[in-house]
């Protein structure tokens, strides 16, 4: 009888350890939404196939939104290519289960396509007191391959309202290029900053702000960036649904003010 109790009392204990490690694991942190890594410009599609608006080309009837579509796909070529693996490897996150590696350590491992090439990501998430720490390995196989090397790394709030992120160049230079800071509100991305950080470049230190607000122009761009020759600033505000806007810069416009565009493109008088 004493032999079966004490059995018995081992079993128990047993069992409570078991779940006590179980419950230790907690739950995966919070992964921040993919769309913290990406600014929309597809409301400044450029129409021309040069830069023309930034070399004197001025007066055209649709000068106005031109002239902001060109500064806006400047920074889109920037940072499509640097930017493209990267982002298609977080995006594959979302639909993958982590695996608890240790005291408050996650990992997501997993394999995804993107333009018929195939990748292997590894993504751990370390949680904090008040923020989780990020870091994407991406590794390539075969013919143009390469090692697993760091692409990216970053941090966000616990409850996902706001992050960094930090981007690598590439495989072949692991040095940081842009880096990303974003907010959140509720479900719906606030605003997002690329900052070209890149060392011994005279580009660096050039940024562009993405957000939100409430008024009837609810969406934004203020853009400071380096022309070849100095660093300026412009500022672009638009309406999401009508499509009309404006625009601001001293630099190229030769003045402080506003200069506007309808839902057709074509300038028009400011209100």
């Amino acid at each position: 009888m004493k032999n079966l109790l004490s059995v018995s009392l081992i079993i128990i204990f047993s069992l409570g350890f078991f779940a006590a490690c179980k419950k230790d694991k907690g739950v995966p942190p919070l992964l921040p939404a993919s769309e913290s890594m990406t600014i929309d410009f597809s409301n400044f599609t450029s129409l021309k196939k040069s830069f023309d608006m930034l070399n004197g080309q001025k007066g055209t009837e649709n000068s106005n939104w031109e002239f902001s579509a060109t500064v806006v796909v400047t920074w889109k070529l920037l940072t499509s290519v640097n930017l493209a693996v990267p982002i298609a490897s977080f995006k594959q996150a979302a639909g993958q289960v982590p695996v608890f590696v240790s005291d408050k350590l996650w990992q997501w491992n997993y394999d995804f396509t993107l333009a018929n090439v195939t990748y292997k990501a590894r993504l751990t998430g370390l949680i904090g007191t008040s923020d989780v720490s990020w870091k994407m390995y991406i590794t390539r196989e075969g013919d143009g391959g390469f090692p697993e090397f760091l692409w990216f790394e970053g941090t966000s709030k616990t409850d996902g309202t706001s992050g960094q992120w930090i981007f690598n160049e590439n495989p072949q230079s692991q040095a940081p290029i842009l880096q990303i800071d974003w907010t959140k509100n509720g479900d719906t991305i606030e605003s997002i900053k690329y900052t070209y950080v890149k060392n011994l470049d005279p580009f660096k230190n050039s940024f562009i702000e993405y957000g939100f607000t409430t008024s009837d122009l609810n969406a934004y761009f203020n853009i400071h960036y380096y022309t070849g020759i100095k660093f300026s600033d412009v500022n672009i505000e638009w309406n999401t649904t009508t499509k009309n806007g404006r625009v601001k810069s001293l630099d190229y416009l030769g003045d402080s003010l506003w200069h506007c565009w309808d839902s057709n493109k074509i300038n028009i008088t400011c209100i």
